[in-house]
Order: C-alpha cells, then sequence, then structure tokens
C-alpha cells in the first residue's frame, strides 16, 4: 500500500495567529493514525505535495496518476490519497479517468485540522487505507473516503463548506461504509469510463459558465472567444434564457459546448421541452448533453478529452457513456476511441 500526500486541512498546522497551512508530511499523517500498527498493513508515503486543495492543478494529478501507476506495477496493492477537501470532487474523478488499473485508488482528507478539538484526519485516513486494502474495491475505479463512507468518484460531491459529513454523493448515495475495519461495499460501479493519460503536460482552456436569472449574453459572449471548450450549468433539466441562445449556438459550431444542470441532482433531459433555450432546443444547435454528470465532473472530463486529442466525433459518446446516457458493450469500458491515440488506447487496454 503506498499513502500519497498532497497537503490540504488534514496537512494544516497554525503558527502565530497567522492561520493553518499545510505543514505536515505524509509520514507525520500516517505516524498520527491509531491503530494503523494492528490492521497489519504494509505501507510506504510519498510526500507528493504539500498545497491546499484550492492550489492542486491538473498537471498535478495527471503526475500522481502516473505516479500511482508506476507503484502499482511495481507490486502495490492499492494507493491511497491525501489531499485539501476543496477540490476532492474533482480530483478524485480526474484520477478516475486516468485509473485504468484494477487496484484501488482512494482519496481522502479531512474536515477539522489537526490543531481542532476531535479532528477527523486520522480516522479518515484509516478507513480509506482499510479500504484499499479491501479486495472488494479492485476493479472499481477511484473511491473518496471520509466520515467511514466510501463514495464514487463519478458521483460524489462537497455539500458544505464545513460540516464534518459534508461529502455527499446526491443521485447515488453511498456506495459502502467502513465498519470494523474492513470495507462492506453494498453496491458497485456498473461501468467505467477511462482516458489515456496525456505523456507530457497539455493545457486546454474549458470554461464553467454557470446560469442566472436575466442572464446577460455579454459575459458568455466574452468568455467564449478564450475556450477551448464550455460546460454550461443552465437551469432544472437543462434550460438558458432565450438571449444566450444565439451565442451558444455559434460557440457550439466552434467548440465542444456541454449541457449540464446547475441544480445538486438530477440528469439533464433531452427531449421533454421544446421552447428556445430548453433541452431540445440546446441540443438541436450542437450542445451535448451530460446525462447525469454534474457541471465540475462535465469539466473535468470535457479537458481530459481535450488533452487527449480527442475527435470531435469522439465527445459525445464519452459524455453519454459517463452520464449514464448510453450502456457500454463491456466491462470495465474501454477508453473512447480517440482517432488521434487509437494505438495508444489499445495498448493502455492490453
Amino acid at each position: 500500500m503506498v499513502v500519497f500526500g498532497l497537503g490540504g486541512t488534514i496537512a494544516m498546522t497554525s503558527a502565530a495567529d497567522e492561520g493553518v497551512r499545510p505543514t505536515l508530511t505524509a509520514h507525520d499523517l500516517v505516524n498520527a493514525v491509531p491503530g494503523l500498527a494492528s490492521a497489519a498493513i504494509g505501507i510506504e508515503v510519498v510526500d507528493f505535495r504539500r498545497r491546499p486543495g484550492a492550489s492542486l492543478t491538473f498537471a498535478d494529478i495527471t503526475e500522481l496518476a502516473s505516479a500511482a501507476t508506476h507503484v502499482l506495477a511495481e507490486g502495490a496493492t492499492g494507493v491511497v490519497v491525501t489531499q485539501g477537501t476543496d477540490t476532492i470532487e474533482e480530483t478524485a474523478y480526474l484520477l478516475d479517468l486516468l485509473h485504468q488499473r484494477p487496484e484501488p485508488v482512494i482519496v481522502t482528507g479531512a474536515m477539522r485540522n489537526p490543531t481542532m478539538a476531535g479532528a477527523d484526519g486520522p480516522a479518515n485516513l484509516l478507513a480509506a487505507i482499510q479500504t484499499a486494502a479491501s479486495p472488494a474495491a479492485r476493479g472499481q475505479g477511484c473511491f473518496v473516503v471520509l466520515a467511514d463512507e466510501i463514495h464514487a468518484a463519478r458521483w460524489v460531491a462537497k455539500t458544505h463548506s464545513t460540516n464534518g459529513a459534508t461529502f455527499r454523493s446526491p443521485d447515488t448515495g453511498p456506495i459502502g461504509y467502513v465498519m470494523e475495519g474492513t470495507a462492506r461495499l453494498l453496491t458497485r460501479v456498473p461501468y467505467r469510463l477511462t482516458i489515456p493519460t496525456p505523456s507530457k503536460p497539455e493545457r486546454a482552456r474549458v470554461g464553467l459558465y454557470t446560469v442566472s436569472l436575466d442572464d446577460d449574453p455579454t459575459f458568455l459572449d466574452a468568455i467564449g472567444p478564450h475556450c477551448d471548450g464550455l460546460v454550461i450549468a443552465g437551469f432544472g433539466a437543462g434550460h438558458v434564457p432565450e438571449s444566450l441562445v444565439p451565442t451558444l449556438t455559434g460557440l457550439a459550431a466552434r467548440i465542444p459546448v456541454v449541457l449540464t444542470s446547475r441544480t445538486p441532482a438530477g440528469p439533464t433531459l433531452t427531449r421533454t421541452y421544446g421552447f428556445p433555450g430548453s433541452e431540445r432546443d440546446l441540443l438541436t444547435r450542437g450542445l451535448i448533453p451530460a446525462g447525469w454528470l454534474h457541471p465540475h465532473k462535465a469539466r473535468i472530463l470535457l479537458r481530459a478529452l481535450l488533452v487527449a486529442h480527442a475527435q470531435p466525433q469522439d465527445i459525445a459518446p464519452a459524455f453519454a457513456v459517463a452520464g449514464n446516457l448510453d450502456e457500454p458493450s463491456s466491462w470495465p469500458w474501454p477508453t473512447p476511441t480517440l482517432t488521434a491515440n487509437r494505438t495508444e488506447a489499445t495498448a493502455a487496454h492490453a
């Protein structure tokens, strides 16, 4: 088992009333976990980053995914990642997309830093290690484990800014729990979508635009030209004000534009409403439905696809599978056929 430390609240201490910041090493975190020795799990530790969750980057997580693949290929039985909770729902999903091996990758963190009474970091780290050691976690990709709950990376969300029970999967609930030192899965991820890890750092500018009441198209007009891809968080089942329709029509002719819902739970629809700016209207104009995939996850997927040089015709099928609008033909679902990466994708699943 290998534990990678990235920093975050779980690793934060304070000095001279200046507020907490990440100072503890991954070794410090592991050494502070009571009961770990009696679990008889061999652990190696990598102090990979020491940053707040808000400052992590795609490059950080891509490099982490490569490092995880390396240690697993060398014989590690699983990987645990500790990081700040601000971005766990996004980093965990990116890891899930880039992780193509059967061994589990578990992400955890803390809501209460080590200087506070009742700090939750040690308990969360222990539960994450116990989950990573469980045979039941194999073949499921990346999980997020906090407060003894096990969540699938593609469904989990941070739902409260300070509450210790902040992580929820609004559409599904947790897929399992850690009880008496053992991970118990009540259900399983039905299938996965994975994407080749880029061989060198690349950047794609993918925006996320949240629609609001009486929205002014000037704002969307301003950011659109600077995007390689765009995710729209629309009202309800995937609706926008009629005033935004011309701008979105033009953008969808130039770049991939994905339609999601800003509502915390539930999918975008595809054929129910028919007014200008409705989901049916927008899809006829070239927008891509995200289904059950919510805005922050959709942005992660779109950026990962663009960095993998996905062709335009490959993006909609990828979202159909990731958003539970379409079912793959096998388990685990192979990487989408990316014209520019056909050889790499095949090799990755050989």
